[in-house]
């Protein structure tokens, strides 16, 4: 039986097993004990209702390890008072799904509604999910499916299509200290007699579990049964990572971030690779490193290499939708993509230059040639009125101003000779040469 494992049938008797994990005595009982997730568990949401107003739906849990995915599934059959059925895709085959099935249609004769809770879900094949259609349509149990995975790529879209889709988020830091707080003052469910135990341990299993509730109070757990104080150190030791000195939102957050993005900048892939590893070791959201990643693909590559967008973007859709620990990965062949990309700041140069020449000039009123003449009365007040189209042109270049008149002659951009902007630069040149510019 895996950690959360209960009884067929049964969606928690309500009474405490001592010899159960730290993680699975502390299993929220109520919606009132779960913490975080307010984003589909907020007053009013449809998830809550459902739940509240004993109205079960097939749904799929999607979301990083210990978020909540086996609780919630537990509320929704305690709640409506159904039967609960779990299973996990990871150990089990189509003769087990068929068992819980037959259950499920005994219990439907007697009017008692089964909840099947199927763990990671896209480990089972096309065939293994078709084979639960049918008991889903017909009303024979409600599935809650589970998974790491994007649902939409990994689950049967006739299954998608009768469910409904929950993404559920990795806890803040905040949350993770809640829940081993609570751990530490229920006497009942949580560690007996607990040892004093130090704000800084706390603090770092929090972050460093990644958003894991299961993984921090595994480690509390452990860190517990030794009876002494629990220091950072005997902390350290649980959860078997050292802790980094790393402030999210001090010092070391912009120290760190600032030398990656200059050793980045600098071409130095290794340099780059260990400090996004001391940012990620310490616990720094991964969005906020991809966000950094896509500015620095403009900033200081642009069109040296043009393709350093997309794979700074491709990352953070990346890091959205595979969440820790797997998007380290992602984040890992962005920065040396990015490290070893040619460089050049022509873009963030010519954009500082031009809203600069704004600032100090005011308004900026294009040519009358340039304005839109596509409302009425536009073309008798001259808009648009001697435009020069330039694919009339034999080359597509067409000589006539573009800039205001104040702004004529100005340049802003410049480009470099790095990578494939030495090939905008010429195209560039000969531009203005046809242009007379």
């Amino acid at each position: 039986m895996s950690l959360f494992d209960a009884e067929p049938g049964a969606a928690g008797t309500g009474a405490v097993d001592p010899t159960q994990p730290l993680a699975a005595r502390m299993r929220p009982a109520t919606l009132a004990e779960v913490v975080g997730q307010d984003h589909v568990l907020g007053e009013g949401s449809m998830l809550r209702r459902a739940i509240e107003e004993a109205r079960p739906h097939s749904m799929i849990f999607y979301g990083p390890p210990g978020t909540g995915k086996t609780t919630l599934a537990r509320l929704v059959a305690t709640h409506a008072k159904a039967a609960f059925e779990e299973l996990s895709a990871v150990q089990v085959g189509s003769k087990d799904v068929r068992a819980v099935i037959s259950r499920a249609q005994e219990r439907l004769r007697g009017g008692r509604t089964t909840v099947f809770f199927l763990d990671e879900i896209h480990r089972f094949n096309k065939a293994q999910q078709d084979a639960l259609l049918p008991a889903v349509e017909d009303g024979t149990l409600v599935l809650i499916g589970a998974t790491t995975e994007n649902p939409y790529f990994e689950v049967n879209s006739a299954l998608l299509s009768r469910s409904r889709i929950y993404e559920l988020h990795g806890l803040s830091d905040d949350d993770v200290k809640t829940l081993l707080r609570r751990a530490l003052d229920d006497q009942e469910r949580g560690i007996a007699d607990p040892p004093p135990v130090d704000d800084d341990a706390i603090d770092f299993l929090a972050a460093r579990a990644g958003g894991d509730a299961r993984t921090a109070l595994s480690a509390l757990e452990l860190a517990a049964e030794a009876g002494e104080p629990i220091t950072i150190d005997i902390a350290e030791d649980a959860l078997q990572r050292k802790a980094v000195l790393y402030d999210k939102g001090g010092d070391k957050h912009y120290d760190l971030i600032s030398a990656w993005i200059k050793a980045t900048r600098g071409s130095d892939p290794d340099a780059s690779l260990l400090y996004l590893a001391a940012m990620l070791e310490g616990g720094e959201d991964p969005r906020f490193i991809a966000r950094r990643m896509v500015i620095l693909a403009s900033e200081d590559i642009g069109n040296a290499d043009p393709q350093a967008l997309q794979v700074a973007v491709a990352g953070a859709h990346a890091v959205e939708h595979v969440g820790l620990p797997e998007c380290a990965l992602n984040l890992a062949q962005v920065a040396v993509y990015l490290a070893l990309a040619p460089k050049s700041n022509a873009s963030y140069e010519a954009i500082k230059a031009a809203r600069r020449w704004v600032q100090e000039h005011g308004p900026v009123i294009p040519p009358a040639p340039l304005q839109s003449a596509a409302y009425p009365g536009a073309k008798a007040l001259g808009r648009g009125k001697g435009y020069d189209y330039p694919h009339s042109r034999r080359e597509g270049v067409s000589p006539q101003e573009l800039m205001p008149q104040e702004a004529e002659g100005e340049r802003f951009l410049e480009l470099t000779d790095h990578g494939a902007e030495a090939e905008l630069r010429e195209r560039l040149q000969e531009i203005r040469r046809k242009r007379a510019k």
